[in-house]
């Protein structure tokens, strides 16, 4: 028994429950203190809920791109960040709305050829120039092909789009924010992306999470050695396993990172108690306690009276199996001293 770091019938959730909330309670305050870290890296309490609750979208998304043996050079890596780095057209141009005459104007930013050398700005807008240039009105036909009057292109300034007399103005204003958001290159959903060195390796670092379109449209990319903060994305992609470690990894250095030194176990545990079924599952209502097959450990947590009066209709019975539902009930736990039941058992006695 002395080699046991635990023994059995030891109650390793209600330890691990402690031992993950106490120090977060530390969290709370800590916090607040790492303002220049939190700007970059998801940190302290609003953190670890958002894991716990398996939120779909964390506040601060971030992807670590690495890149494969082939293309590991610094020139290679920061092509492929500007590559990946989405561009709207209001970030390359001043893009305005004149409703009286019925027109949008869009002018190449003075900065833009500085900020984004990367692109061919003035081919870009010629595209897109293009492409209003064929929703417009035929003059040959009565019939109505687009809403579009005119077009005109500049290429050193930008285009200006005309719009038909019988557009409402409603529709030329949808028109407008449409064009302000219009991709010019770039993922989706990934920004701010920099390139920093790691071991000798070139790595990418962005805000976002759309690793999945990065796998897809990006070939230098080692997408198995990718990673991103967005558990969802990592279940999705790799499957559950990688989101258990994804779970665990998250868990720990949230922690680390307020200077918290709690167990790895504890972490595995509740990232094991989340993918237990197949699937990432939170700890609420909608995940693991609205799950458990106990009516009265559902009834303990929350909408108690639904709980009973749903089990009672369906005429459900609890078998008294777990934690809560016994201490309800008043019976021994199945744990500690209560999982050893001694018998006595008399001596026989000798005929003699």
């Amino acid at each position: 028994m002395k080699k046991l770091k635990i023994t059995p019938g030891e109650a390793v959730g209600i330890v691990a429950a402690q031992s993950l909330g106490e120090p977060g309670t530390q969290m709370t305050m800590r916090t607040f203190h790492y303002a220049g870290v939190a700007e970059h890296v998801p940190t302290g309490l609003p953190r670890i809920i958002e894991i716990v609750d398996k939120k779909s979208v964390p506040k601060k998304p971030l992807v670590v791109l690495r890149l494969k043996p082939e293309y590991n050079n610094r020139e290679t890596a920061e092509k492929v960040a500007q590559k990946i780095e989405y561009v709207t057209l209001e970030e390359i141009a001043h893009v305005g709305l004149n409703l009286a005459k019925r027109k949008i104007v869009v002018r190449i930013r003075d900065d833009a050829k500085q900020f984004f050398a990367h692109l061919d700005i003035p081919e870009q807008l010629k595209k897109l120039a293009e492409q209003k240039e064929k929703t417009k009105r035929s003059k040959k036909s009565k019939k109505k092909t687009g809403i579009v009057e005119n077009v005109i292109f500049d290429e050193e300034k930008g285009f200006i789009i005309y719009y038909a007399e019988d557009v409402p103005y409603k529709t030329i204003y949808k028109e407008y924010e449409k064009l302000k958001s219009h991709k010019i290159s770039g993922i989706k959903g990934i920004s701010m992306a920099v390139v920093t060195e790691e071991d000798g390796e070139f790595v990418i670092k962005a805000k976002g999470d759309n690793l999945k379109d990065v796998a897809k449209k990006v070939k230098e990319v080692d997408i198995t050695r990718s990673y991103t903060n967005n558990i969802m994305v990592i279940w999705e992609l790799f499957g559950i396993e990688a989101a258990r470690n994804a779970i665990l990894k998250e868990l720990k250095e949230t922690y680390d990172l307020q200077g918290l030194d709690v167990d790895t176990r504890h972490f595995g545990l509740l990232a094991d108690a989340m993918t237990y079924h197949g699937k990432v599952m939170g700890v609420g209502r909608t995940g693991l306690a609205g799950n458990k097959p106990s009516v009265l450990a559902k009834a303990a947590y929350e909408e108690t009276i639904r709980h009973l009066a749903t089990a009672a209709a369906k005429g459900e019975y609890d078998n008294l199996t777990g934690v809560t539902e016994n201490i309800i009930a008043g019976k021994i736990l199945n744990l500690g001293t209560g999982k050893v039941i001694l018998k006595y058992v008399p001596p026989k006695k000798s005929k003699e």
